[in-house]
């Protein structure tokens, strides 16, 4: 890496969204309320789930995995983003920079997958009601959130040590406030084409699997509830699929915005983009989830009246 005039890059410094102070400033009340909101909502899913045995089922088991991933996912970039206010630095070792994405695309692509299992469950539950016990069994469930962690963590694996083969010159300064894929092939000196054909091929088959399971199995939902005879039916059928459906909106909503497209096009701009689906939408399932939903309501309540 150290021929033809190239430098090591043993570190990269992560810009964020201003080097004015006062607006970093801005950025870090939000980033940081944001970031202890997401922990105290999904903790709180978390726990009403575990405690109330009305919960466990296979749509709120999916749930509180949904939820764990997001905290997951929100601790990746968040605090590093947090820290390196504090303390007054931008930087990121190149290990810790490899590290992040990795994270990064794993918990990411796990969301999409946890979403497409849900709407599985929405399917058999509407669809399919008199055999969804015998369908949705707990080892099934089981089985269909640890083969997506198997997925995503290869996925994941096959992008960073793609990254990792390239060589960085010079200039290591991300235009991001975490180590994204693509900021970073805006960096190399090397041909990236390998990473780019890899994201369009490989990381296409990734996202569109659960993006096209959840398409299919609401096709299916609509087909059949069209069908019911009262609007009152149709009402009821449709009252579970409303908060899935509006959490599906805002996470692939945000990474087709972002992601669905060559690296080489990636812009400041879309680091709004970004943060919707890095910081809002985990901050944001919870209470999805628990505004619209009564059983996750009483099961709150009771937890925090017993508490």
């Amino acid at each position: 890496m150290e021929e033809n005039n190239q430098t090591t890059v043993i570190e990269f410094i992560l810009l964020g969204f201003s080097g004015q102070s006062d607006q970093e400033e801005v950025f870090f009340g939000l980033f940081l309320g944001s970031y202890l909101l997401t922990l105290i909502g999904n903790l709180l899913i978390i726990m009403a789930i575990t405690c109330d045995p009305h919960l466990h089922t296979p749509m709120y088991f999916f749930l509180a995995n949904l939820s764990s991933v997001d905290i997951c996912f929100s601790s990746v970039t968040v605090p590093k983003t947090l820290v390196n206010h504090i303390v007054g630095s931008k930087s990121i070792s190149f290990v810790g920079c490899m590290t992040q994405m990795y994270f990064f695309i794993t918990f990411g692509n796990m969301d999409g997958f946890l979403l497409s299992t849900m709407a599985y469950d929405r399917y058999v539950a509407i669809c399919r009601p008199l055999h969804y016990t015998l369908i949705m069994r707990p080892r099934l469930c089981a089985l269909l959130v640890a083969v997506s962690w198997v997925i995503t963590n290869m996925h994941a694996l096959l992008h960073t040590l793609l990254l990792v083969r390239l060589t960085f010159c010079s200039d290591n300064t991300v235009h991001h406030f975490f180590c994204d894929p693509y900021p970073l092939l805006k960096l190399s000196c090397s041909d990236t084409f390998i990473n780019d054909m890899a994201a369009f091929t490989e990381g296409g088959v990734i996202f569109l699997t659960p993006f096209t399971c959840i398409v299919v199995s609401y096709a299916c939902i609509f087909s059949n509830v069209l069908r019911l005879p009262s609007a009152r039916g149709i009402r009821k059928a449709l009252s579970t699929c409303g908060s899935h459906l509006t959490v599906v909106s805002l996470f692939y909503g945000a990474v087709l915005g972002v992601y669905m497209r060559p690296s080489s096009s990636f812009s400041a701009q879309d680091m709004v983009a970004a943060v919707l689906f890095t910081v809002m939408t985990p901050l944001l399932n919870p209470f999805i989830y628990s505004l619209r939903n009564r059983d996750m309501k009483a099961a709150l309540r009771k937890m925090i009246f017993r508490s």
